[in-house]
């Protein structure tokens, strides 16, 4: 398997990277919708609103922490999870950066 090369690109841009990997499945999306309408939950809450196995969850639930986009806290047996504000608005943060760099091409009559 081929190399990524990550090293050779700015911090910044792996950590984007890492978090909008995290968005390309659909069971991430629908894991972050579910975590913003409840407000935090246990990992078994996640596996009942779902139509998937609790290890997938886990997976996907470990994947979204990786990328900052939640967090999780024990308690007794159970993991809490819920939103990591910081992650939401690294994004936020670099999609309004995008949407402001295209609005100056379109003053500029540019494509």
């Amino acid at each position: 398997m081929g190399t990524t090369k990550s090293e050779m690109f700015t911090k910044h841009q792996n950590e984007i990277a890492t978090i909008i990997k995290a968005l390309g499945h659909p069971a991430r999306i629908a894991i972050l919708e579910y975590l913003m309408k409840i407000d935090s939950c246990i990992c078994s809450d996640i596996v009942e609103e779902l139509p998937l196995a609790q290890p997938t969850i886990s997976q996907h639930l470990k994947e979204l922490k990786k990328a900052n986009l939640i967090k999780g806290t024990v308690e007794g047996t159970a993991i809490c999870y819920c939103i990591d504000e910081n992650g939401i608005e690294k994004l936020e943060r670099y999609f309004s950066s995008i949407a402001n760099q295209l609005n100056e091409k379109k003053k500029n009559n540019c494509c």
